[in-house]
């Protein structure tokens, strides 16, 4: 059975982990970076720091995020005196490095799976900052501010393009000709896709191969 050929379409700062776990489960990667995170310091940004002591909580949804605080408000993380929801254990990871204590991560790392979590709790009429790219989805802040509760919403990084153009377009070359077996496929284009029931680089590599496998016997 040959390798399986898996491209990790992540930012190249955050692919490394992706990259040894396909070497690891015996197959090869390939890097091709179709977006970069850039932190920003906003007015928004700048609002949300300013209000520090009003917030109950505050949500981190990326590593990213962490990061731009600490490069532009170096303080901001230590003097944190509201609860602390995150998503993603890679998020959490960081900000307890960074000693925080993390009071809420959904088993389920979405958006969704956090909602769910603040609506079993009741938590409502707080005043919750979401540092974040301005390209998320809307669903978090829309859904608690239905729940009664006022979001500071903040632009924290930008989601850009890719500086290696070329390796995306290599990318793009390895895929008209068949010679990758897994990338990122996306639901608008009605293409049959699998997920982990935990939504982590480790269980999402682990399912991929096992399907590659048995598909492949």
């Amino acid at each position: 059975m040959s390798k399986p050929v898996v491209a990790i379409t992540r930012p190249k700062d955050r692919a490394k982990k992706a990259c040894e776990i396909v070497e690891k489960l015996g197959g090869s990667a390939i890097l091709a970076p179709t977006l970069d995170l850039e932190p920003v310091n906003t007015e928004s940004l700048k609002n949300l720091v300013a209000r520090k002591d009003e917030l109950d909580w505050i949500i981190f949804t990326s590593p990213t995020t962490i990061v731009s605080l600490n490069k532009f408000y170096p303080d901001f993380i230590s003097t944190l005196k509201c609860k602390l929801a995150v998503i993603g254990n890679k998020t959490g990871k960081l900000a307890e490095k960074n000693e925080l204590t993390v009071d809420l991560m959904p088993n389920d790392f979405t958006a969704e799976g956090l909602i769910e979590e603040f609506k079993k709790r009741g938590i409502t009429g707080k005043t919750i900052g979401i540092p974040r790219t301005a390209s998320a989805r809307p669903i978090l802040p829309q859904e608690l501010e239905k729940l009664g509760n006022e979001v500071i919403l903040a632009e924290a990084y930008k989601s850009l393009f890719p500086m290696n153009e070329k390796a995306v377009q290599e990318l793009i070359r390895k895929i008209e000709n068949k010679e990758i077996d897994a990338a990122k496929v996306l639901e608008k284009y009605n293409i049959a896709y699998i997920y982990p029931d935990t939504y982590t680089v480790p269980d999402m590599m682990e399912l991929l191969f096992k399907t590659w496998r048995e598909e492949n016997e």
